[in-house]
């Protein structure tokens, strides 16, 4: 394994607010490092310490609640990819990721089923909640709310970094983006035993905000090997997703990261949030001033993970990928069945 001496970007939020030479620095900044290693981190962004507190330490006792109480919530329950997963059971690339958690969106009814209706219509519905931790409900559903205006506003910086004004991402957001919460457990293991905590991948939607504990294992892919981004106290490690790709030709690209596990006897806490489009919206290309748009590099093209401007279409292939079990019991329609769990080309 290759490692970069190569080092995050720490970059202050409080900036974005300054006067009119601190702002243009900080978007000179911020559209470096999305043009890099598309990663960096966040300080000044505004979300109470308590808050961060109280979802890393409710997180913690989810994670200690009997194996009975987790998979009373278990996500294969449900059509909706909410719940909790047990180690091994998410996959990327085809390959266990080993790490448990359990996946939160916006709370909200499921649509009545409809087999004429595009496919991520299915994807709309309530969450699952412990019933031995009612707290963590409203907890994670504040949070939620916070980080979620908290992504909008780097949104809106990353649109005047590419010279766009502000809201130019607001069409295909409002009246609410889709949201995504991963509470993610990596239990260490001895490294005879493999080291996939998860598997090289990339983020769908706009942009990922993510807090760390005090463990490491984020990296990231770099010019010269994989770079390490440890926990820095304060900060989000942001990252953008496909739709800042698809929406810029490939001027900012979404890129490959993922987790080692952490040394047996050990864990690693993360709490990654997904700000996405609505999942009805499609992509616009935008149009990049000359300077900007001589640095065009077209989009990614991998033919495991091809990108969509149909947003629904884009995210849903992620989550049919990610999860057999569900999309098995639950999608059986709208996978190969010659494969395993592989996507149907008419989702």
């Amino acid at each position: 394994m290759t490692t970069s001496p190569e080092a995050l970007a720490l970059i202050d939020f409080r900036r974005f607010d300054g006067d009119a030479n601190q702002r243009a620095a900080f978007l000179r900044d911020l559209r470096d490092a999305a043009r890099g290693p598309g990663f960096f981190y966040l300080t000044g962004h505004g979300i109470p310490q308590a808050l961060i507190d109280d979802v890393l330490r409710l997180s913690r006792r989810f994670f200690e609640l009997p194996e009975e109480e987790k998979l009373a919530i278990e996500m294969v329950n449900t059509p909706h990819f909410r719940g909790y997963n047990r180690a091994g059971f998410e996959h990327t690339r085809g390959k266990p990721d080993w790490r448990e958690q359990i996946d939160i969106g916006a709370e909200k009814a499921p649509r009545r089923f409809d087999p004429t209706a595009p496919a991520w219509t299915r994807l709309q519905g309530p969450n699952q909640w412990p019933a031995a931790l009612p707290e963590l409900k409203l907890v994670i559903l504040r949070y939620q709310n916070q980080i979620t205006q908290l992504g909008i506003r780097v949104l809106g910086a990353f649109a005047l970094a590419l010279g766009q004004k502000a809201n130019a991402f607001e069409a295909i957001y409002t009246p609410e983006p889709n949201q995504l919460i991963k509470i993610v457990r990596y239990p260490g293991r001895d490294r005879q035993d493999g080291d996939q905590g998860v598997g090289a991948h990339k983020d769908s939607g706009f942009l990922t905000l993510l807090l760390q504990d005090v463990q490491g294992g984020l990296q990231v892919e770099g010019e010269q090997g994989w770079i390490d981004a440890p926990p820095v106290p304060g900060t989000f490690v942001v990252n953008i997703g496909e739709i800042l790709e698809l929406a810029s030709n490939g001027y900012l690209r979404a890129n490959l990261h993922r987790v080692v596990s952490p040394p047996a006897g050990t864990d690693r806490l993360s709490v990654p949030f997904f700000l996405g489009a609505r999942l009805d919206a499609e992509v616009p290309l935008l149009k990049l001033s000359p300077e900007l748009a001589a640095g065009v590099r077209g989009l990614t093209q991998d033919p495991l993970n091809p990108l969509f401007r149909d947003v629904g279409r884009n995210y849903l292939k992620s989550r049919l990928r990610s999860h057999p079990d569900v999309a098995r019991r639950h999608h059986a329609d709208l996978i190969d069945t010659t494969k395993p769990a592989e996507p149907a080309s008419a989702y």
